[in-house]
């Protein structure tokens, strides 16, 4: 993408997603991502009702009487974005490539981040670490974030996301939420996924297109794996074929949504097809109902 076409492109996805953050995840983002941890506000004297461990037993016994730390809850938060740069993201029938569609989840999760002061990060990756950009605040380093994956050429093709997720446990020392946006079309990634998830709030956002389950009837077709470059004549005029591509690829995908409700993840699937704001907002309600539980 030559650089006025790449300035166009990033200006559109920064007036939709800025606008959808404001009006459809604002409230509900504050809601569901909670700060890291308490710091230290003030001393105050001793009431009926608190809590005696956190007498201040110095200034108690400098001043006579019991006084009590106060703390408040740390809503500044990290926020990580995890993005599949393999060569099946730029794989997409209907509406555009699946990188495109996870070009715009990105940049929405990062201008809903920094409406409440969180840094963002990201992670680009594909069977090797692409790109790190350290976590900032402010909307121009968001645009960074965002101008960094319209705009990358990634040297490796395949996919491997036990990389992306080390990569988050060696960068992100602290507790923060990651987005890990990807088709998951990847070798075995599940202990990574669990010690992640064990450290941090990983949340996966599946990209799907219709084609990734149905073979259209075109007769004899050649199809060519983006990643291996490996291709292969298939009869798609055959019902039969039809029907057990769509069976296995379905399992593929069941199994990943297994694996992120085995881990307790919260996850929701995007497609190419349809509007992305729905799974999302459905995601931060489906949070909201469970820690109001």
């Amino acid at each position: 993408m030559v650089r006025k076409d790449l300035l166009k492109a990033l200006r559109r996805i920064q007036i939709t997603t800025n606008r959808l953050a404001t009006q459809q995840l604002s409230g509900n983002y504050a809601s569901v991502f909670k700060g890291q941890g308490l710091s230290f506000r003030e001393v105050r004297e001793y009431q009926p009702g608190d809590d005696v461990r956190t007498i201040d037993w110095n200034v108690s016994a400098r001043m006579g009487h019991p006084f009590v730390k106060v703390f408040v809850e740390e809503r500044e938060m990290t926020v990580m974005l995890l993005v599949d740069l393999s060569a099946s993201q730029r794989f997409g029938t209907q509406g555009g490539s699946k990188i495109k569609l996870a070009t715009e989840v990105a940049a929405l999760c990062a201008f809903s981040a920094i409406k409440h002061n969180d840094r963002v990060g990201l992670i680009m990756s594909t069977d090797q670490v692409e790109k790190i950009v350290p976590p900032k605040k402010g909307q121009k380093h968001v645009m960074r974030v965002v101008r960094e994956i319209m705009g990358a050429t990634p040297e490796r093709g395949g996919t491997d996301l036990k990389v992306a997720l080390e990569t988050l446990m060696h960068v992100a020392r602290r507790r923060s939420v990651a987005f890990l946006i990807s088709d998951f079309f990847s070798p075995d990634y599940s202990r990574a996924l669990s010690l992640a998830a064990a450290r941090h709030d990983v949340i996966p956002v599946m990209l799907t297109d219709p084609r990734d389950t149905e073979l259209p009837d075109v007769g004899l077709a050649s199809f060519e794996d983006f990643e291996t470059g490996e291709s292969v004549i298939v009869d798609t005029h055959s019902a039969e074929v039809r029907a057990h591509y769509t069976k296995q690829m379905k399992r593929l995908q069941m199994e990943q949504v297994q694996l992120f409700n085995k881990l307790a993840l919260d996850h929701c699937v995007v497609r190419t097809d349809r509007p992305y704001i729905k799974p999302l907002r459905d995601l931060f309600a489906r949070r909201a109902r469970r820690i109001r539980r």
